[in-house]
């Protein structure tokens, strides 16, 4: 997947929200994709690259041992990356939960309510960042 720097990812044109709001797990079931995106990104902005996001979306996804993890790291990526994945514009965080995604020149990711002054600072162009995108449309137009 190519590096991605400089761009902010606008929430879907048709989002269901008008605030972030948080994604939840259904009692007894494993977290969702969308789920441990936000937990991964809210917890340490700026933190992950896409792909070590997708990567370590995966791993606690399929809930991989950490002793299989220690050993076959590698090998996990390989085959991970085997194929391609979509960027941010296609999750569900942007797309219908209301959170605007940011990729630093450095392509690690951080994401800002669309509520937040920041999320504004963004979009107004105010910010120094780039490039500025939607995510897909939740339907076609």
């Amino acid at each position: 997947m190519r590096l991605i720097i400089d761009t902010f990812v606008q929430v879907a044109q048709d989002c269901p929200v008008t605030t972030g709001v948080v994604p939840t797990t259904k009692p007894n079931a494993k977290p969702s994709i969308h789920v441990l995106q936000y937990e991964l990104l809210s917890a340490d902005p700026y933190r992950y690259t896409i792909n070590d996001l997708i990567y370590e979306v995966h791993i606690r996804h399929k809930e991989y041992p950490e002793e299989t993890i220690a050993k076959d790291a590698d090998r996990i990526r390989a085959e991970l990356f085997s194929k391609s994945h979509p960027c941010m514009r296609a999750s569900m965080l942007p797309k219908k939960y209301g959170w605007g995604v940011h990729y630093d020149p450095d392509g690690k990711l951080a994401i800002y309510g669309m509520e937040t002054e920041q999320y504004r600072k963004f979009v107004e162009g105010t910010s120094g960042t780039r490039k500025l995108v939607y995510a897909m449309r939740n339907k076609r137009a």
